[in-house]
């Protein structure tokens, strides 16, 4: 009778041991493998870079082997803010107009 609720008591252990703790191929938060997230990155990077054929192939293959360093994506308020400086400086705003005009920018 002990070896069986030591069994049982066991397979309960485990079973929960395995809800609570995530695969590690699921580490990231929206369901994807680290890999699936540097391929991501790795993809972002080369289109910013206009990358194509074989150079794109080399650039893709030392990307995903961790050879080249993978920025953190961007966040919406670092892209408004580089958008807001390139036309900014097209404008060629400085000083009060330039921080006012910033200002606008930013805001959206």
């Amino acid at each position: 009778m002990l070896t069986i609720a030591r069994a049982v008591s066991a397979a309960a252990v485990l079973s929960f041991a395995a809800l609570i703790a995530p695969p590690a191929a699921q580490a990231a938060e929206d369901g994807r493998t680290k890999q699936q997230e540097r391929m991501g990155q790795c993809n972002k990077m080369a289109a910013d870079k206009e990358m194509k054929g074989d150079d794109r192939k080399q650039f893709m293959s030392a990307c995903l082997k961790g050879e080249v360093p993978v920025a953190p994506p961007r966040t919406t308020q670092q892209e408004r803010m580089t958008n807001c400086n390139k036309e900014a400086g097209a404008k060629a705003l400085k000083g009060d107009d330039r921080k006012k005009f910033m200002s606008e920018c930013l805001k959206g």
